[in-house]
């Protein structure tokens, strides 16, 4: 436990990255989303990831707006979402940088044309539920059709930096 004091404020009026700081104190998995697009297969690597329901099986991520990514993503009736193993932050890092940091990947493509990554722990291929407006982010839900999954320790976020599960003693 620490005895530093909390720092208490108010979003709407603090500098925008103390906001960014809090929230990147919640650790997260990471993804790469990708879709088809008339000039070749694009991906975004992501922490906006979430389950939504069940029954039906429904998942959601959130692109930003500014983003030159954006409007394909939005655009895209069909997208996959990667949830990637620890051994997989060099992937991650590129498609943080670049959309078609494809270069040297095991790449297959669904029925629909929808690039899909081999070798990453879960995959959700989706179809596009709905879009909802979030400020600065949209909420892209999308119907889960087929998962992929294999066993592995997940890459994670924290705070600016990617990490790991510490092994078990």
């Amino acid at each position: 436990m620490t005895n530093a004091a909390p720092h208490v404020f108010d979003p709407a009026d603090a500098d925008p990255r103390a906001f960014r700081d809090a929230l990147g104190r919640f650790a997260t998995g990471v993804c790469i989303v990708t879709c088809a697009t008339p000039d070749g297969p694009l991906g975004i690597t992501a922490n906006s990831f979430a389950s939504v329901s069940l029954d039906p099986p429904l998942v959601l991520w959130s692109p930003a707006k500014h983003s030159y990514r954006y409007p394909f993503f939005l655009k895209a009736e069909r997208f996959a979402i990667h949830v990637m193993g620890h051994e997989q932050e060099k992937l991650c890092q590129g498609f943080a940088k670049a959309g078609t940091a494809f270069d040297g990947l095991e790449l297959a493509y669904d029925d629909h044309g929808t690039p899909l990554i081999e070798g990453c722990l879960s995959r959700f291929e989706c179809t596009q539920e709905a879009a909802h407006d979030a400020g600065d982010h949209t909420i892209i839900v999308g119907h889960v059709h087929r998962v992929t999954t294999r066993t592995g320790a997940p890459l994670l976020f924290h705070s600016g930096f990617y990490g790991r599960l510490a092994d078990p003693d």
